[in-house]
C-alpha cells in the first residue's frame, strides 16, 4: 500500500436515500465522513412512476462542490441497476427516467418474446428474468413510446447519466450495464443479437468501460480540480467489492432496499438449472462475476415506516426492531418477491391482506408485521444459500451481510439461526466503501481486490452472529415457506 494521503468523494444513491461520503486514505487505513444525505423516492407524473432526476442532479452537484472545497481529488457515483435516462443530441433528458417499479413493464416479457425467446436472452446474458430489466424497459419504450427513442442520442444508465452531467463524458460502466440483460456475459459488451431484437442501434449506447478508469475532469463550475472515476457503479458491485471476506467460500447479502444474495465467481455460470431457479450473472470489479439472486429486501420495512409515519406514528428503525423482538416468531410468512409488494403504498395493509388470503394469522401490530418480514427474509435467505451450494458446488462457510441491513441485529441473528451459518454483519457503508476503494485503485494506492478487503477488515469493525441451535429446528418453517412460494 502507498503511504500517500488522498481524499475522495463517494456518492451512493439508493431507492430510499442518497448520501455523499468523503473517504480519506492514509496508507494504512480508510476513514469516511458523511458530508450530505438526502431522501430519494420515485414520484408520479401523471400515471408514470419516475425518478426526480433534477433533484438528484442538484444534490450530486452540491455534494461535489462541497467535497471539492474539502480537498477531494476525485468522485465516483453508484446507484441501483437497470434504470436509465434518454439523452438527446443537446445533452438534455428526453423525459424523466422511469422507475423500475412503474407498471409499464407488467407482462412485457410476452411482447419481447415475439422477437427473441426468453431462454435465448438468458443464454446470452445469464441475467435472471425480472420484468423491469433494462431490456424489457426498452421493449416497453418501443411498444408504448417509440417517439422518445427516436429523439434519443444516448441511453445512459443512471450513474453514467449523473456522471455525464458532472463531466460531459458519456460512458457505460460495465457493472451497471451488466444488470440489464443487454450485455453478453462472455464478451462483456452490448449484445448485437439482443439489440437487433429490440430494434435499437448500438450507437445509442456509450462505450463500456471497466471500474477503475479515469473518465475525465469534473466541470469547473462544480470543482476546481477533481477527476470522475468509473467505480463499480451498480451499488451491489461496490458493496461486494468491500465485503470483508478472507476466503472465497462466502455468501454475501447486500442488504438495503433490495437483498442481493450470492457468491463471487471467476466466470459466468449459465445453465438450464440456473435459468429455472432465476439466478443471475452480473459483472463485478476486477473481472469477477456476481452470481446472485435478487430478492426484495428492506423496501418492505421502508414502506411500512412511511405508512406508519403518514398516520402520525413516531417510528424509527430501532423502535421497529425492538417491537419485532418482542413479537412471537415464525407465525406468518409472506413471499417477499410477490409483485403485490413492488409498488409504493400502504405496505402494512398489503402484508395483512396477503396473510389473510393465504389462510395465515394476520399480523396487526408494528412488531408482528416487522417480525413477519424478518422471518420471511431469513427463510428466503436459507433456500437461496442451499440453491447456490447446489448450483455452484461451493460449500459456503459464512454469510457476510453488508449495507444498511447489516445494522439490524435481529435480522442478522435470525438469518444465522435459520441458515445455520455464522453471519458477519458490516460494514454498513460497504457500497460507498467499494466506490472509494476502486477510486483508490485508480489513484494507484492499492493494488486489487484482496488488498482492498484487507483494508476494510483493518479499518471497520464488524459483528459476528453465531447460530443458536440447529438449522434443522427451522426445517418445518422452511417447508411452509417453500410451499407458500410454490417451490414445493
Amino acid at each position: 500500500m502507498s503511504d500517500s494521503k488522498i481524499k475522495m468523494l463517494g456518492i451512493d444513491i439508493g431507492g430510499g436515500s442518497g448520501r455523499g461520503l468523503i473517504g480519506s486514505f492514509d496508507g494504512e487505513k480508510m476513514s469516511i465522513e458523511e458530508i450530505c444525505r438526502f431522501e430519494n423516492k420515485p414520484i408520479y407524473k401523471g400515471e408514470a412512476l419516475v425518478w426526480d432526476a433534477p433533484m438528484l442532479r442538484r444534490e450530486i452537484e452540491n455534494a461535489t462542490r462541497l467535497a471539492s472545497s474539502m480537498g477531494a481529488q476525485s468522485v465516483g457515483i453508484d446507484t441501483w441497476g437497470v434504470d436509465y435516462g434518454l439523452v438527446d443530441k443537446k445533452g438534455e433528458l428526453v423525459c424523466d427516467p422511469y422507475s423500475n417499479r412503474d407498471l409499464r413493464t407488467r407482462n412485457i416479457g410476452e411482447y419481447f418474446s415475439q422477437f427473441m425467446p426468453l431462454s435465448r436472452l438468458y443464454e446470452i446474458t445469464g441475467i435472471q428474468y425480472l420484468e423491469f430489466n433494462t431490456v424489457l424497459q426498452l421493449a416497453a419504450e418501443k411498444k408504448f413510446t417509440p417517439e422518445r427513442l427516436e429523439k434519443t442520442d444516448k441511453i445512459l444508465f443512471l450513474p453514467d447519466l449523473f456522471g455525464y452531467f458532472l463531466s460531459g463524458e458519456q460512458v457505460s460502466e460495465y457493472t451497471v450495464a451488466s444488470t440489464g440483460a443487454i450485455v453478453d456475459a462472455h464478451t462483456r459488451d452490448f449484445s448485437p443479437e439482443i439489440l437487433s431484437a429490440l430494434g435499437i442501434s448500438k450507437d445509442k449506447f456509450a462505450p463500456i468501460v471497466d471500474p477503475g478508469q479515469i473518465i475525465g475532469k469534473v466541470k469547473p463550475e462544480f470543482a476546481s480540480d477533481m477527476k470522475l472515476i468509473s467505480v463499480p457503479s451498480h451499488d451491489t458491485a461496490s458493496a461486494v467489492f468491500a465485503t470483508p471476506a478472507d476466503s472465497d467460500d462466502f455468501i454475501y447479502i447486500s442488504s438495503g432496499t433490495w437483498s442481493l444474495m450470492g457468491c463471487e465467481l471467476k466466470a459466468p455460470l449459465i445453465c438450464a438449472e440456473g435459468e429455472k431457479r432465476n439466478y443471475t450473472n452480473e459483472g463485478g470489479a476486477c473481472g469477477t462475476i456476481r452470481y446472485l439472486k435478487n430478492h426484495v429486501g428492506l423496501w418492505l420495512v421502508q414502506e411500512c415506516r412511511r405508512a406508519w409515519k403518514a398516520e402520525g406514528k413516531n417510528v424509527t428503525y430501532d423502535s421497529m426492531t425492538e417491537a419485532a423482538l418482542n413479537a412471537k416468531p415464525f407465525v406468518s410468512f409472506i413471499d417477499v418477491n410477490d409483485p403485490v409488494f413492488m409498488p409504493p403504498g400502504d405496505m402494512p395493509a398489503r402484508i395483512a391482506e396477503y396473510c389473510r388470503k393465504t389462510g395465515q394469522p394476520v399480523p396487526e401490530s408494528i412488531g408482528e408485521i416487522i417480525r413477519t418480514i424478518f422471518d420471511s427474509l431469513a427463510l428466503c435467505y436459507r433456500y437461496t444459500v442451499e440453491d447456490i451450494a447446489c448450483l455452484t458446488g461451493k460449500k459456503p462457510n459464512s454469510i457476510n451481510i453488508v449495507g444498511g441491513g447489516s445494522k439490524d441485529p435481529l435480522l442478522s441473528q435470525i438469518t444465522a439461526d435459520v441458515c445455520g451459518l455464522p453471519v458477519v454483519a458490516g460494514p454498513s457503508e460497504a457500497t460507498t466503501l467499494g466506490n472509494l476503494l476502486v477510486q483508490a485503485m485508480a489513484h494507484g494506492l492499492i493494488s486489487g481486490i484482496s488488498e482492498a478487503r484487507e483494508l476494510v477488515r483493518k479499518s471497520f469493525p464488524v459483528k459476528t452472529y453465531l447460530p443458536r441451535g440447529n438449522k434443522s429446528d427451522y426445517d418445518a418453517y422452511l417447508d411452509k415457506y417453500l410451499r407458500l412460494i410454490n417451490r414445493k
